[in-house]
């Protein structure tokens, strides 16, 4: 290949775009298919054109004939080729390639689009420096929800609202895992195994049930709803690893389903500071999120104009990544130029945690205890003595062991006053193992 970056002149003639993918997996095959299939998707009349792919393996099993492509063995020397106009990396992973790839790109004034949740949650200020240093967008509305256009939204539709808080379902494999476990009665194990067969989930799962992947794209969203820079290291984050097909049950005897939430709440008079979470959450049984079921994502958003908003549909998979890495594609070729975030980056600060005393929240407390007198008594008296009132209880028989699974849930407490009366209730001598304890979501 030989030739000249895309200059003004040859775009304001419709001139192709001439674009590089790093990254062959599902999303790259995806949008090769698309790109084959519609060149001229773009709004603008131009067309795009594939000079240059990149990936581990050249000889790794694929849906398109790679051969028909420029190939590069180096990611970064894609990146840089005066051939490519646009460079799309669909690496994955915070730091190594992924991250060297795109700087160098945008070093070399080079527009960029990503899929890439983990390097813009976590590297999103300095890489939005360098774009708007050197004048070139830097776009990642696949990062979020796949083909759902939740990055659109707050970025540009809701602009001019102010969003009070965020919260939905934003990884599909523990949606499918804890789906599957309700819908079948099978273990937290035994349901992952067959996520992993059917490609759900991956070999290692930690990314995903572990609730980091659903915690970059709620900090990405947090950062452009709360008008900062992502904040990583400021998300708390629990996984599903602990969730018991007894938590699922009781749950529902209670009106519930327990989901992995998402949320990121705006702290009023805290500048600022956001509560960003990601951890298992009971959700009303009738409640839009609670329906979304299998491998879908779901989000609600709270604006302070528009109300709420609710947004459902497949955040993963070929097909809808690569639409929205294709929408990402069709504003860099028609020209469409606006900061990273919601303002230019030498203006943003990164988002701060929100102080811990100020968080409240309703929580099911799952206790296992050994059948004596006084028991409820003793561990209300524990919630008492922390400020912490009983909302509900629910009873189930003594089992043959000789142990009954008690739930409480709690009235709206501090979360500090929920932890002290946690410890109390674990030291009682008829507690038989450590309590559960589950934010009910605050939807």
């Amino acid at each position: 290949m030989s030739g000249e970056p895309m200059s003004a002149e040859k775009v304001s003639d419709g001139a192709p775009c001439r674009v590089g993918i790093a990254g062959l997996g599902t999303v790259g095959a995806g949008l090769i298919a698309l790109l084959r299939g519609k060149p001229d998707f773009a709004p603008c009349g131009r067309r795009a054109q594939v000079v240059g792919v990149c990936a581990r393996s050249r000889s790794s099993p694929r849906s398109f004939d790679v051969s028909a492509y420029p190939w590069f063995d180096d990611p970064v020397a894609l990146a840089v080729h005066p051939d490519v106009d646009v460079f799309v990396e669909l690496i994955g992973g915070a730091d190594g390639s992924a991250k060297a790839a795109v700087e160098a790109a945008l070093n070399a004034g080079k527009p960029v689009v990503t899929a890439n949740k983990a390097l813009i949650a976590e590297h999103g200020l300095e890489l939005a420096r360098l774009a708007e240093a050197r004048g070139v967008p830097l776009m990642f509305e696949a990062a979020v929800m796949g083909g759902v256009p939740a990055v659109k939204l707050v970025r540009e539709s809701l602009v001019g609202d102010d969003i009070a808080s965020i919260s939905g379902i934003l990884n599909g494999t523990c949606n499918y895992i804890l789906s599957e476990m309700e819908a079948t009665g099978r273990s937290f194990a035994d349901v992952l195994g067959e996520a992993q067969r059917l490609g759900y989930a991956e070999a290692d799962p930690v990314m995903d049930v572990g609730g980091f992947d659903a915690a970059h794209k709620i900090v990405i969203l947090a950062a452009l709803a709360f008008g900062g820079a992502p904040n990583f290291a400021a998300a708390e984050i629990e996984g599903i690893e602990a969730i018991e097909l007894l938590d699922i049950t009781l749950a529902h005897e209670l009106g519930y389903r327990i989901k992995l939430i998402a949320s990121a709440e705006r702290q009023p008079g805290a500048g600022l500071g956001a509560n960003v979470q990601v951890a298992p959450a009971l959700v009303p049984l009738t409640h839009p999120l609670a329906q979304a079921g299998g491998a879908l994502n779901a989000l609600f958003l709270e604006g302070a104009r528009t109300g709420r908003i609710f947004l459902q549909g497949a955040g993963a998979g070929a097909g809808p990544t690569a639409s929205a890495v294709a929408a990402d594609l069709a504003d860099v070729m028609s020209g469409v130029r606006r900061p990273v975030f919601q303002s230019p980056a030498e203006n943003l600060r990164p988002l701060a945690s929100a102080d811990p005393g100020a968080r409240h929240a309703k929580v099911f407390l799952r206790l296992v205890v050994r059948d004596r007198p006084g028991v409820i008594a003793n561990v209300s008296e524990a919630l008492a003595k922390a400020d912490v009132s009983i909302d509900s209880i629910l009873q189930h028989p003594v089992g043959p062991t000789g142990l009954v699974p008690i739930v409480l849930t709690t009235q709206a407490a501090s979360e500090i006053a929920i932890s002290a009366a946690v410890e109390h209730i674990a030291a009682l001598d008829a507690v038989a193992e450590r309590p559960k304890r589950i934010r009910i979501a605050r939807i």
